[in-house]
C-alpha cells in the first residue's frame, strides 16, 4: 500500500453532531434520523441559527446529540413550544423531533393545529408503530393484528380502530407547505430521507408554512426481533400500511433540486 497517496475522507462526524455514546437500543434507527438532520444543518450552514424541541419518548434525550440550542417540551407539546419560539424568534430555524406516541396520541391536537395555522416550523416524526420508551404498548400507529405489550393478541380494529396516517391527515390542511413520508430501512431510502429533511428545512427558510417529514423507523427491542429482521419487517409490513411518498409539496419547493 502506497502511504504517500493522500487518503480520501468518505465519512466524518458533522459539527452539529456531538461526540457522545448513544442511549438508543442496538438496531434502532433514531440515530440514523439524527445523523441526517445534523448533516443537513451543517450543509445549510445554519447551526448557530437552529433551535430544536425534544419530545417525550425514546427521543427524550435527543438534545444530547445535537450541537445546537435545544429545549425539552412536555409530552405532546413540542409543536406548541416550537410555535412560541418561532414567533418570538422568526429568523431562527426551529424544529421538533417527535415519536408516534408523543405526536399522534397525546400531541395530536397540537400538531394538527400547528399545521392548520401554517406555523413556519419543521417537524420530524419518527413512526415505529409502538410506544418505545414505556415498554412497547400499542400506539395510534400500531398495525392491525400487531402484537404489543398492551395488545398481546394483536391490535383488534373493532375495539381500537385503525392506525392513524398522520402525513395523509396533515396534507389536507392549507397551512401545510411540505408533508412527506420516507423510510430508514436501507441505504437508498435513507438517501431519499435526507433529501426530504433538506426540503423541509428549505420550506421553513423560505417562509412557506408548516413542514413535516415522517420517517418509518425500527424498534427491534419492542418488536422482539434482531436488527436485520426489524428492517425486513418494516419493509414488508409498515410500508404497505404507511405508503411512502410526497403528500403535500408547495410549488416553490417542488422546483428545488438537492443531491
Amino acid at each position: 500500500m502506497d502511504t504517500s497517496v493522500p487518503s480520501e475522507v468518505v465519512y466524518q462526524r458533522p459539527d452539529t453532531f456531538t461526540p457522545i455514546a448513544t442511549h438508543y437500543c442496538p438496531g434502532c434507527t433514531h440515530g440514523v434520523a439524527h445523523r441526517l438532520i445534523a448533516e443537513v444543518i451543517d450543509e445549510m450552514n445554519l447551526r448557530e441559527q437552529t433551535i430544536g424541541v425534544a419530545s417525550v419518548g425514546c427521543s427524550v434525550f435527543s438534545y444530547n446529540y445535537f450541537n445546537v440550542d435545544f429545549v425539552e417540551a412536555a409530552h405532546g407539546r413540542a409543536p406548541a413550544m416550537a410555535t412560541g419560539i418561532k414567533r418570538v424568534l422568526p429568523d431562527k430555524l426551529v424544529f421538533t423531533y417527535q415519536g408516534d406516541g408523543d405526536l399522534a396520541s397525546i400531541g395530536m391536537a397540537e400538531i394538527v393545529h400547528a399545521a392548520a395555522r401554517g406555523e413556519n416550523i419543521t417537524t420530524f416524526f419518527i413512526n415505529n408503530a409502538n410506544y418505545g420508551m414505556t415498554g412497547g404498548q400499542m400506539a395510534p400507529t400500531t398495525l392491525p393484528g400487531q402484537k404489543t405489550t398492551s395488545s398481546p393478541y394483536g391490535r383488534d380494529v373493532e375495539l381500537t380502530g385503525y392506525p392513524m396516517r398522520v402525513s395523509e391527515l396533515l396534507a389536507t390542511l392549507t397551512g401545510a407547505g411540505y408533508v412527506v413520508r420516507r423510510s430508514l430501512h436501507d441505504a437508498k431510502h435513507i438517501r431519499q430521507a435526507k433529501k426530504a429533511v433538506r426540503l423541509a428545512f428549505e420550506t421553513q427558510v423560505r417562509g412557506l408554512g408548516f413542514s413535516m417529514v415522517e420517517l418509518l423507523s425500527t424498534c427491534p427491542t419492542n418488536w422482539g426481533m434482531d436488527a436485520d429482521k426489524a428492517l425486513e419487517w418494516l419493509e414488508e409490513h409498515m410500508i404497505p400500511a404507511f405508503p411512502l411518498g410526497d403528500y403535500k409539496v408547495s410549488t416553490d419547493i417542488s422546483q428545488i433540486k438537492v443531491k
